[in-house]
C-alpha cells in the first residue's frame, strides 16, 4: 500500500511522518557504519593516536626530581626566579639527599640534572652518600662536600627541573639552554649537533627524493606506455626488492661499495682508478644517499606508474599534430597531467627517508648519520627518553608542516598513491 498523503504532509505505510522515518533509517544506517569501522577505529588509537601521545606528553614531563626532591621543590615554588640560594635553601637540599639516599634514588635524581648539566650525577651520588654527616650550617657543610653546590647555574638547572613539565628537553632538541639568569641561550659549539642533525637529515632526504624521481620518472614512463603484457613482467622487478630483506639489500650495498669492494675491483681492473686511490664510497653520506634511493625507488615508480597509465597518447599525438616541438608537448600536455604522482611519490619518498634508520645506520659512518640515528641512540643508549621524545616530537611536527604545504600547493584530494 503506497504512501497517502496527509493534512500535515507525506506519511509512510504506518502512518509516521516520511520526514521522520527518513531521519531514522539514516540513524541507523550510520550506527551500522560505525559498528563496522570501530575495530579499526580501535586498532589506530592504540597503536597510532596513544603511541604519539605518550611520546608529545614524554617530550615535556620528567618527574623524576619533582617527585624525590619535595623539600627544595617547595623552597622553589616559594621563592621566585632570580631568588639567591640562602640557608634555608641548603637546608631543603640537605634534607631531600638524606631522602634520596634512604630511598635509593639518587642515580634517578641526579640524571635528570645531568641531562641539562653533563657531569652533576655523580655529585648527587657523592653528596647522598655523605648525606647522614650533614649538620647546620648547611651551606657551609655541602659546599665543604663538594664546591659545586655554590654554583648559580647549577640551581638554575635544579629549578628548571623541580617542575615535572618543562620545555628543556625541546630546548635542548634545538641546541638551546637556560643560563644562570634563566635566559635562553645556544649550547657551546662543541655541543650543537641536533640542529646540524636536522639540517642533513632534510638535506639528504630532498636529494634522496629527487633523485629517486630523476630515475623512477623514465622507468614508470615505459611501464606506463608498454602493451600490458610486457609492463606486468617488468612490473616484477620493480616489485622485487619489496620482496627481499631490507637487512640483505643495505648489506649488499657495502659488499659493492666498500674500497675493497665490487665496484672499486671493477675501476681498477679498467684502469679507471689506480689500486692505491680506491674511491671511499661507503662509511659516508654517499653510501646513505645510494643505498637509500635504490630502497625508496619502488616507492617513487608505483604513483608515478598509477597516473601516467590512464593517460591518453593521443593528446601528445595531438599536440605534435599542431605543431608543438616533443618537449613542448611533454612540458604543457604530459607532465602536468602527472603531477598528482609525482606529489604523491616525493610526499611518500620524503617522509619515509626523514625517519629512516637501519640503513644510515649500517652504511652512513660518522657523516651519514640522520636524526633518527640520535633519536634511537637516547633511547636505547643514553636512556634520555624525553630528549629522544622531543626530537621525535620536532621531526613529527616537520613532517606535518610538509603535509600541509602539499595540501596547499597540490591539494590531498590529488593524491594518487595507486
Amino acid at each position: 500500500m503506497a504512501a497517502q498523503p496527509a493534512p500535515g504532509g507525506l506519511t509512510t505505510v504506518d502512518g509516521r511522518p516520511l520526514k521522520q522515518a527518513l531521519a531514522e533509517a539514516q540513524a541507523r544506517a550510520k550506527r551500522r557504519a560505525f559498528v563496522l569501522v570501530l575495530p579499526l577505529l580501535a586498532f589506530i588509537l592504540v597503536s597510532f593516536v596513544l603511541p604519539i601521545g605518550q611520546l608529545l606528553k614524554r617530550s615535556v614531563y620528567n618527574p623524576a626530581f619533582s617527585e624525590n626532591m619535595p623539600a627544595l621543590v617547595q623552597w622553589f615554588r616559594e621563592n621566585p626566579r632570580g631568588s639567591a640560594p640562602d640557608e634555608s635553601a641548603y637546608a631543603a637540599l640537605a634534607s631531600d639527599l638524606k631522602l634520596i639516599r634512604k630511598n635509593k634514588t639518587a642515580g634517578i635524581v641526579g640524571t635528570r640534572v645531568n641531562y641539562e648539566l653533563p657531569g652533576t650525577r655523580s655529585l648527587f651520588t657523592k653528596s647522598a652518600r655523605k648525606a647522614r654527616k650533614l649538620e647546620p650550617p648547611y651551606r657551609e657543610a655541602l659546599l665543604k662536600v663538594d664546591r659545586k653546590w655554590g654554583d648559580p647555574l647549577l640551581w638554575q638547572v635544579m629549578r628548571s627541573a623541580s617542575s615535572a613539565y618543562t620545555t628543556s628537553f625541546y630546548l635542548a632538541a634545538l641546541d638551546r639552554k637556560r643560563n644562570a639568569d634563566g635566559e635562553i641561550v645556544r649550547v657551546e659549539k662543541e655541543r650543537q649537533v641536533y640542529i646540524k642533525l636536522f639540517k642533513r637529515t632534510l638535506l639528504l632526504s630532498a636529494l634522496i627524493t629527487v633523485t629517486t624521481l630523476l630515475l623512477g620518472f623514465p622507468v614508470a614512463h615505459l611501464l606506463a606506455t608498454l602493451p600490458l603484457r610486457y609492463s606486468n613482467m617488468l612490473m616484477i622487478f620493480v616489485l622485487l626488492p619489496f620482496w627481499t630483506s631490507l637487512l640483505v639489500r643495505t648489506t649488499s650495498w657495502i659488499v659493492l661499495l666498500q674500497s675493497q669492494g665490487v665496484v672499486n675491483d671493477l675501476l681498477v681492473a679498467t684502469g679507471i682508478l689506480d689500486a692505491d686511490h680506491r674511491i671511499q664510497m661507503i662509511y659516508n653520506q654517499t653510501g646513505t644517499i645510494v643505498a637509500m634511493t635504490h630502497i625508496l625507488l619502488p616507492f617513487m615508480i608505483l604513483p608515478l606508474y598509477s597516473v601516467m597509465r590512464p593517460i591518453d597518447p593521443s593528446y601528445v599525438r595531438a599536440a605534435r599534430s599542431l605543431g608543438a616541438s616533443s618537449w613542448t608537448a611533454f612540458r604543457r600536455i604530459y607532465l602536468p597531467q602527472t603531477i598528482p604522482g609525482i606529489g604523491a611519490g616525493a610526499l611518500l619518498v620524503f617522509i619515509l627517508a626523514v625517519g629512516y634508520y637501519i640503513t644510515p645506520a649500517l652504511v652512513g659512518g660518522s657523516t651519514g648519520q640522520l636524526i633518527s640515528n640520535l633519536i634511537a641512540f637516547h633511547m636505547q643508549k643514553s636512556l634520555n627518553w624525553s630528549l629522544a621524545a622531543a626530537l621525535a616530537a620536532l621531526l613529527l611536527g616537520g613532517v606535518l608542516i610538509l603535509y600541509w604545504l602539499y595540501d596547499r600547493l597540490v591539494g590531498i584530494d590529488n593524491l594518487k598513491l595507486g
